[in-house]
C-alpha cells in the first residue's frame, strides 16, 4: 500500500476498519467528476457515488449521490428537517474531509461528518467512490456504503 497517496492510506485504513474489502485502484488520469470516472471504469455514470460537501445548520454535510443524479438541496433540507443546504467552497471541503474536490472519499476524514446517501445507488450492485485524491477510486456495495459512513438513506435530486 506503500504507493498510494497519504489521502489514500486513510481511506484505505477507514475501509479496512469498517471490514470493507475492496482496493484503492490509482487511476492514470484524474477523474474529477462521475463522467470521467465512469468512462474511465468502463461502468455506468450512475454506479459512480459522488462525494459532495454542502454546509447545513452549521456544519458540513456530506452527501453520497450517484453521478446520475443532482441534488435539489431545497428538496433535501425539507426532508431531511435542516435549515438551508448550501455547496462548501473549495476550502470548507478540504477543511472538513482533509481531500480536496474530485477526490474525496466516504471515508478517511478527520473526523466522522454526517452523511446522507443516495437510495438510488442501491440500483448497482458495485459502486465506486473516490478514494482521497481525483486520481484513486475504489469498488464497494450500496450497503457497505451505508455502513461505513453511518449515512442516513434518503432520495437527494
Amino acid at each position: 500500500m506503500t504507493a498510494l497517496p497519504t489521502r489514500s492510506l486513510l481511506v484505505h485504513d477507514a475501509l479496512r476498519a469498517a471490514g470493507i474489502a475492496g482496493d484503492i485502484v490509482v487511476l492514470p488520469d484524474a477523474a474529477s467528476t462521475a463522467v470521467l470516472a465512469a468512462e474511465a471504469l468502463g461502468v455506468e455514470v450512475g454506479a459512480i457515488a459522488n462525494s459532495l460537501v454542502f454546509l447545513s445548520d452549521g456544519e458540513p454535510l456530506l452527501v453520497m449521490t450517484s453521478g446520475a443524479h443532482r441534488v435539489d438541496t431545497v428538496a433535501l433540507a425539507e426532508r431531511l428537517g435542516r435549515g438551508s443546504i448550501q455547496r462548501a467552497n473549495p476550502d470548507q471541503v478540504r477543511e472538513a474531509t482533509g481531500q480536496a474536490i474530485g477526490g474525496v472519499a466516504p471515508a478517511g476524514h478527520p473526523a466522522p461528518l454526517t452523511t446522507v446517501v443516495d437510495e438510488d445507488l442501491a440500483q448497482y450492485p458495485e459502486i465506486w467512490a473516490a478514494g482521497g485524491t481525483p486520481h484513486t477510486v475504489f469498488p464497494l456495495t450500496y450497503d457497505e456504503l451505508v455502513r461505513l459512513t453511518g449515512g442516513t438513506v434518503a432520495k437527494v435530486d
